[in-house]
């Protein structure tokens, strides 16, 4: 039985054999010690056949007094030994496979955090959680399956082979003879089961898309009443996986009726020539019955082994799928040469930049714009019109198709993205709050600041005073995406984090669009303090937030309609001025 047999073929091969690759080495001395538990385990086994002979044919038949305790003794030493050295395996086997899950689980998030935003937009977060979670657990799978079957199975049913050879080489072939069959029926289920597996793995991450829907869109639900509706999605997903599980379990039990018909034939003809020899040829009982033990107690590991196809055809479609994400490379990443952006006063500069989403859509074509440095500059304009993309741009999100985006005159595609990111604040419209207290989350803007520095922040964001007011003040969780907090709450801490992180270019996306009147007057006062002295870039759909703007870009289908002050753009009467007519023009009753 040769061990290339044992393993699937072609690409399935390859990539277990570059799972084994990267992570045998660190374990090579657990693996050791385990494969000696196993080699002890198949060792007892073996001599247990072994000793039938002599239980036979000197206990039975010579009826030989001396042995009478001997052997039943030799048997509990030798089942005592088994059970230890069985334990020690499962232990050791154990903690190589929660280490590499753990391992491996880094290694995907590893991978996942490096992505740009563009992998997250084709890649659905239930797909990417289903990943981590049951790819890694594929991945130990597949290691241990490995070893257990290669080790112990192996071991196992070459110890009981060698006790049938040393009792009749011809009985021996008479086993073996259905193997062939036995692989080349298992080989044919292989297919099946690898297209089923990936059909699952595909269903569970829709049951998980369906759960993190509900847990996000839970408002929504109640009151559009579509629990009816979720209810339907996610009953439909789970009778998907219950169904491909249902197949996927009778296609892995079909090879319970080969493996036994097989079986029978073997045992039959042994049992017919085993017995005829005894009979008529001068046999003994014991070397019969030596073999038929053997014989018997290799079923299972065999069985095990001849499954070995198909247990490794489910694990290693997982496998595949971590790789892909281990090994998908993101395409906004820093250059090779890439140099810390040396930032002097902040200025920045949009040099015939060209941009689409799409590779037949352009939202920015031969794009010019620049922001003074140290100074307030509005971007406004109808939905659509590039306003986001130039935000995205900046924090190189995206990359240009064609142009440069400059900072102090340095091409922002030459810089570390480290440095980058180290000299912008973002306050977005969309809030995002990490699981946590409200001071971690502020802390997020500059992780080695002192609580102090956290509460004048908080304050310079007028949220200090309705933190306080909260049971656990600074200590109060925000919950999942900071649903405990209302929006106007949210966007204060957002807003306080970026008074911490204390940066010399301010990207504000409509940063009061979640507060009330109140709250918007004391945090205009508190953005004009933190844009002092700083960069700042205002995307502004409320023109009332960019009255006091040094500059004021209006942005039409993506290139540049108007540019002035405030005063300048209504006294032209264009595009800036019907926009604030339209914000300044009373309901009628």
């Amino acid at each position: 039985m040769k061990l290339s047999r044992l393993l699937p073929a072609n690409d399935d091969a390859k990539i277990l054999a570059r799972l084994v690759r990267e992570n045998i080495r660190q374990f090579i001395p657990q693996y050791a010690l385990a494969l000696s538990c196993m080699a002890v385990v198949a060792a007892t086994t073996g001599l247990s056949a072994w000793m039938m002979k002599d239980l036979i044919n000197r206990v039975f038949v010579d009826r030989d007094q001396s042995l009478l305790f001997v052997i039943p003794l030799a048997v509990f030493v030798l089942y005592s030994l088994k059970g230890f050295a069985s334990y020690g395996q499962e232990i050791l086997l154990a903690r190589i496979g929660n280490n590499v899950i753990a391992q491996t689980q880094q290694k995907l998030f590893d991978s996942l955090i490096r992505q740009d935003i563009s992998f997250f937009q084709t890649q659905g977060s239930s797909n990417l959680v289903t990943r981590i979670t049951f790819n890694a657990q594929a991945a130990a799978s597949a290691m241990n399956l490995i070893a257990t079957s290669l080790g112990r199975d192996l071991f196992t049913v070459i110890s009981l082979i060698i006790v049938m050879l040393s009792q009749d080489a011809i009985l021996t072939a008479f086993a073996l003879i259905g193997v062939p069959l036995l692989f080349l029926g298992v080989s044919r289920l292989l297919k099946q089961i690898r297209k089923l597996f990936t059909s699952e793995v595909q269903s569970m991450a829709s049951i998980v898309s369906a759960v993190q829907e509900t847990t996000h869109g839970i408002r929504v639900i109640k009151s559009f009443g579509l629990e009816s509706l979720m209810r339907d999605r996610v009953s439909s997903a789970i009778k998907t996986v219950e169904r491909l599980s249902n197949r996927m379990v009778a296609v892995q039990a079909g090879v319970n009726p080969l493996i036994d018909t097989l079986g029978g034939i073997s045992v039959a003809g042994v049992i017919l020539y085993g017995g005829w020899r005894v009979v008529y040829m001068g046999g003994t009982p014991g070397e019969f019955f030596a073999f038929i033990t053997a014989l018997l107690m290799s079923n299972e590991p065999a069985r095990r082994l001849a499954r070995l196809h198909l247990g490794l055809a489910g694990s290693v479609a997982g496998v595949r799928m971590m790789y892909d994400l281990i090994d998908a490379v993101p395409p906004m990443r820093d250059a090779e040469n890439a140099t810390p952006l040396d930032l002097v006063n902040g200025a920045i500069h949009f040099s015939h930049v060209t941009f689409g989403y799409e590779q037949d859509s352009h939202v920015l074509e031969d794009f010019n714009i620049t922001i003074a440095a140290k100074s307030t500059t509005a971007l406004v304009g109808l939905s659509g019109s590039g306003k986001s993309t130039i935000f995205n741009l900046i924090l190189r999100f995206w990359a240009p198709s064609s142009g440069h985006v400059l900072i102090d005159g340095q091409d922002i595609a030459q810089v570390t993205s480290q440095s980058l990111y180290d000299n912008i604040a973002l306050v977005g419209q969309d809030v995002f709050l990490f699981s946590g207290t409200i001071l971690e989350n502020i802390r997020l803007g500059r992780p080695d600041a002192s609580e102090e520095e956290v509460f004048q922040a908080a304050k310079a964001a007028a949220a200090h005073d309705f933190i306080l007011k909260l049971p656990n003040g600074y200590d109060s969780q925000v919950g999942e995406f900071g649903g405990q907090l209302s929006g106007g709450q949210r966007q204060r801490i957002s807003i306080a984090r970026a008074f911490l992180k204390n940066a010399p270019i301010i990207l504000l996306d409509e940063p009061t669009s979640a507060l009330d009147a109140e709250s918007d007057a004391a945090i205009q006062d508190a953005l004009s303090d933190l844009m002092k002295n700083r960069t700042t870039l205002i995307i502004a759909h409320r023109l009332s937030t960019v009255v006091n703007a040094d500059r004021i870009y209006v942005l039409d289908q993506g290139k540049i309609a108007e540019e002035g002050s405030h005063g300048e753009l209504l006294a032209n009467n264009g595009l800036y001025a019907r926009l604030h007519q339209l914000q300044h023009t009373p309901l009628l009753s």
